[in-house]
């Protein structure tokens, strides 16, 4: 089954995984921008990472067959400084216009200080100024809860926000409902350790439907596993259901989202193309 993985950190992956994404039926990716696994010091680290993002992995990507599209923001893990935060925020019109740009994202909180939630208010302030789709990080572990209710209480805040084009990722039992009841889309993060299981992610499906749902591996530098949509799609057979809701889950709801971006030019695989050759 072809399928689309919304939220995976290409650039801490190697070539071999495009190859392997590829075989299982991965025909398109979003790449959020997030850290690079240390604090970067200045914001032309950044220049150069969103150049990597705009220019470098859709061109690694489509050797494959699979369409890359990103996003842009200083993630949450370097919001805690402010200065670093605004001039980096500053530098992203230079690139909001790349054609595989669908918005702003990953932002969100990571510790639920107030320095990551004034860089956050700033994000969805470039966001509405150029219209942009948002997606979000909510924190980890035991800060999951108050921060998704913080993210959520701002967004909710801001008339200005359409909540249909923005995407609440890395929800668990406990946040995903009132991320969807304040009519949010909702990203269930499959990791091997923290976040969500396969298994866990289809006990959300059959709870609330395949409305606004979307699985994602978010695939980086720590213990992840880029695969982990196709480790769904096993689960969801092997419970019985039925594969339109499947489809519905990995494919046709990243498409109905991400297509409220014009940058969104998304072609379906064309079945002749043979990612092992």
């Amino acid at each position: 089954m072809d399928y689309i993985d919304p939220h995976i950190h290409m650039v801490s992956r190697t070539t071999d995984d495009y190859a392997t994404l590829a075989r299982m039926g991965c025909v398109a990716m979003s790449e959020p921008a997030f850290w690079a696994g240390f604090d970067r010091g200045s914001a032309d680290g950044f220049r150069d990472y969103f150049r990597q993002l705009t220019e470098v992995e859709p061109k690694r990507a489509a050797q494959f067959g699979i369409q890359h599209f990103t996003w842009l923001c200083i993630n949450a893990k370097e919001a805690e400084n402010v200065s670093l935060s605004r001039d980096v925020i500053a530098m992203i019109p230079e690139f909001i216009h790349c054609k595989n740009v669908l918005g702003i994202g990953e932002i969100g909180l990571n510790k639920n200080t107030k320095n990551e939630a004034t860089v956050f208010l700033e994000h969805l302030d470039l966001a509405v100024k150029f219209e942009q789709q948002i997606l979000i990080h909510t924190p980890h572990l035991e800060d999951k809860y108050q921060g998704t209710r913080m993210i959520l209480d701002m967004l909710c805040d801001d008339s200005r926000i359409d909540r249909t084009r923005v995407l609440v990722d890395h929800v668990e039992e406990h946040t995903v409902d009132e991320v969807l009841g304040r009519g949010f889309w909702a990203g269930m993060t499959l990791y091997p350790v923290t976040k969500c299981t396969p298994a866990r992610a289809v006990d959300m499906i059959e709870r609330f439907g395949g409305e606004k749902l979307l699985a994602n591996s978010a695939g980086d530098w720590g213990p992840s596993k880029p695969t982990a949509v196709p480790d769904l799609i096993f689960e969801m057979r092997r419970r019985g259901h039925p594969e339109s809701l499947i489809r519905k889950v990995v494919y046709e709801n990243p498409i109905e989202f991400f297509s409220q971006s014009p940058n969104f030019s998304f072609t379906p695989r064309d079945n002749g193309f043979n990612p092992a050759s």
